[in-house]
């Protein structure tokens, strides 16, 4: 299955369990971690929690194996290996901007030269 549609299964179950503002990046050209990246809001930190124990149960269904995931009650990070997931609340999206890193990493801001 391709990375691109692994992320998709992924974000379709993130937006049946209603997180908010799912926003996807491929870096798969870019000298990341991972190969793609999925950002969401959860709607408080009940809701963090409740969406990472979606995808934790859910993830065997859809083929995928949680390496390892970092828990608090207001952002919980998903390791799948070439995929991470971040779930947070939004004030701790707004304070750590990662889309904003992502955004200048993939446009290749960061490269050594």
């Amino acid at each position: 299955m391709s990375i691109e549609s692994r992320v998709e299964d992924l974000v379709k179950l993130l937006d049946e369990k209603k997180a908010e503002n799912i926003e996807t990046f491929n870096l798969e050209d870019s000298d990341y971690i991972a190969k793609a990246v999925i950002l969401a809001n959860s709607l408080g930190g009940k809701h963090t929690a409740a969406l990472y124990d979606h995808i934790r149960l859910a993830s065997k269904s859809l083929g995928e194996s949680i390496l390892i995931a970092d828990e608090t009650d207001d952002w919980v990070v998903v390791d799948l290996g070439d995929i991470l997931i971040h779930l947070m609340t939004p004030q701790y999206r707004m304070r750590y901007s990662i889309e904003e890193f992502l955004k200048e990493l993939k446009e290749g801001k960061f490269k050594a030269e």
